[in-house]
């Protein structure tokens, strides 16, 4: 198959599948649907609450799926002392940000379960690296750890309007308003000045752990910041360790997540293309056992790469009359598209199709005339 009549979606299905498999990943493949109860359930783990849904032959309300991560738990059986690694590729339906209507999204993506620990963490963040690295040579992908924020917010105070207030400061980087949050609920001077200093923490990774360190303190904050310490140092061995940061700003759901939670970044695309963490809050409260990590890709985003620089919809136009033999045309179109070419056949040239080249078919084959 050559790769390039594939669009960037499609060979980075083929792509990533491969890398993943390395890994002992199986494909995991579900239905489209499950019962709109289950959802409901979960509506608050869910990116958006709008869910398509329709009634089954036996009167069960059903829903589109909105989510793979959700779907892939439910149907997860733990085995004792083992790991399951499952990887797919599904499509998703959910309300786009930008058009605020219903949209399908394909996505690729990884989960592992069950007796997971540092090295399963590890593995999961060095698979996301070379999932963005096979996408584009110019990505960033952060990485943070919710042990540590959740024992700030721990020491500072348990009232959970406070700690949405706060958690919504961290994760837009506005460290100018946590003194007020925290005069409004009475928490000292001395926890605002840790948690404006947290906010500010982030970059090349050596230097977050440095900067980091003084405001550790606590059995949960030492145990992630012994996992970022980890994480850092496996990370000095890899061609991409330049391109992987801590960001502390990633703060996700706190109900579902915590440990280790990263996103991916692609130049020239503005939005999340990879995101990911680790959710052992979600499977405990799908009564599932063990810990769990994985992350999903985001490629109906990868249609954006490079369309700033397509100034062409077609490589050849090629020209013929309707007496043109239809086996010569067919010919024709293969020795001009052997070097990968894209080839119109066309009467007359079409108004608004832009074109490199213009051919037409002559007693002597195809010969350029613009």
């Amino acid at each position: 198959m050559d790769e390039r009549i594939l669009k960037n979606e499609e060979r980075a299905v083929f792509a990533l599948r491969d890398i993943y498999r390395k890994f002992g990943y199986q494909p995991y493949k579900m239905g489209k649907f499950e019962e709109y109860d289950f959802y409901v359930r979960n509506k608050d783990f869910l990116l958006s609450d709008s869910i398509i849904t329709f009634n089954d032959t036996n009167g069960k309300l059903m829903a589109l799926k909105p989510d793979v991560t959700l779907s892939i738990i439910k149907n997860y059986s733990a085995e004792k002392g083992g790991v399951s690694r499952v990887y797919y590729n599904e499509n998703v339906y959910r309300v786009s940000d930008s058009t605020h209507s219903y949209k399908e999204i394909m996505q690729t993506g990884l989960e592992c379960f069950g007796d997971i620990g540092i090295q399963n963490y590890v593995e999961v963040l060095h698979l996301a690296t070379d999932s963005l690295a096979y996408i584009s040579d110019d990505f960033i992908l952060e990485v943070s750890h919710l042990g540590i924020l959740s024992g700030l917010l721990k020491n500072a105070s348990d009232d959970s309007d406070f700690i949405d207030a706060i958690t919504t400061c961290i994760g837009e980087k506005n460290s100018h308003e946590i003194p007020r949050i925290c005069k409004e609920y009475g928490v000292s001077s001395e926890v605002s000045d840790k948690l404006q200093m947290f906010v500010s923490i982030y970059g090349e990774r050596n230097k977050v752990l440095s900067e980091l360190r003084p405001l550790i303190e606590g059995e949960e904050m030492e145990a992630a910041y012994k996992e970022l310490e980890i994480i850092s140092a496996s990370i000095e061995n890899s061609p991409f360790k330049d391109k992987i940061i801590f960001d502390f700003s990633i703060v996700g759901n706190m109900k579902f997540y915590n440990g280790v939670v990263f996103r991916g970044f692609i130049f020239g695309i503005p939005d999340v293309v990879l995101s990911g963490g680790q959710y052992d809050k979600l499977m405990k409260r799908n009564g599932k056992t063990g810990g769990a990590i994985g992350f999903a890709v985001y490629l109906d985003l990868l249609e954006r790469m490079n369309t700033q620089v397509k100034d062409v919809d077609i490589d050849i136009v090629l020209l013929y009359d309707e007496n043109e033999i239809p086996g010569r045309l067919i010919g024709t179109v293969m020795k001009l598209s052997a070097d990968g070419s894209s080839v119109s056949l066309q009467k007359t040239v079409p108004e608004t199709l832009r074109y490199r080249k213009l051919m037409k078919m002559t007693e002597k084959g195809a010969e350029e005339i613009g």
